[in-house]
């Protein structure tokens, strides 16, 4: 599928925000992203029980970045970086990859991982918020309708946890503080596009979020980065981030990010907390 997929934005169809319908494709990768993301919420907390959060993302970040150029060398498709397309790269690395993940698995180690997935993925409403004022895309009644039926939803799913999140406001910051940074690396996507391949674009940010994020687990933690530590449990956790939350889970999300409207693409995560709270 990844090979299917793997043409550059010059080839993605300009549609308005108000038209725009996801095609079949898209269909299937925000159903099996949906998926591949909720089911790895109780498995990070499994890795993260015998290996350092940040330990544990240089892993991931490693093995994306490996994986996701291997791919695109195999398929011969372009990785240098454009000229002047720098600065929008390290902007949305740093919003996309970098921040969300030292902000969500800190905050994931604050609280239950199904209460953490529902906060983290608040994300639709900063991202339809951020869509109508950095954007200019229209607010369509279906759109609105979904986002409170979303947040309703997950107010639902939270029950009577919802005290819980208010004993543990540091967690629950964090988890909303990853939300927005999700959501501003999207409109920074979709406001100023880098012209590479979906696979090259994902494997470029895991790349540069290595240096930040290695710096911090060097510097904060203390820990091994041998995944030969880790008991059976948590080692197959870490194999399961590796190659499906790391490498084709960011890969279908960029995909549906630079293809779909933000209000759009945003609204297709509604359904991973979901997943996150009956797989925890």
């Amino acid at each position: 599928m990844i090979r299917a997929f793997s043409g550059g934005p010059e080839n993605e169809r300009i549609v308005s925000a108000r038209t725009y319908v996801p095609p079949p494709p898209i269909f299937a990768l925000v159903a099996l992203l949906a998926l591949g993301w909720g089911f790895n919420w109780p498995v990070m907390k499994v890795v993260m029980a015998e290996m350092p959060p940040l330990h544990f993302r240089v892993l991931c970040l490693v093995a994306g970045a490996a994986g996701l150029f291997a791919i695109a060398r195999a398929n011969r498709l372009p990785i240098r970086v454009p000229p002047g397309a720098w600065p929008r790269l390290i902007a949305i690395t740093l919003f996309n990859v970098a921040a969300w993940n030292v902000l969500a698995v800190y905050g994931l180690t604050f609280m239950e991982s199904g209460r953490a997935a529902i906060l983290a993925y608040t994300f639709p409403v900063w991202g339809v918020l951020l869509g109508v004022w950095v954007l200019r895309e229209p607010v369509t009644g279906s759109r609105l309708a979904g986002v409170v039926l979303g947040v309703l939803g997950m107010l639902v799913l939270l029950g009577d946890e919802i005290h819980a999140v208010g004993r543990s406001p540091a967690g629950a910051l964090l988890l909303i503080a990853s939300a927005i940074s999700w959501a501003v690396s999207t409109a920074i996507m979709k406001r100023w596009p880098v012209d590479l391949p979906t696979t090259s674009f994902t494997g470029w940010q895991m790349l540069l979020a290595l240096a930040p994020i290695l710096s911090g687990a060097v510097l904060f933690e203390e820990g091994s980065f041998s995944p030969l530590a880790l008991s059976t449990w948590p080692f197959w956790g870490l194999v399961y981030n590796a190659l499906v939350s790391s490498i084709f889970c960011n890969w279908a999300w960029i995909k549906i990010a630079t293809h779909a409207p933000i209000s759009v693409s945003s609204l297709s995560t509604l359904m991973i907390p979901i997943v996150g709270v009956f797989s925890g």
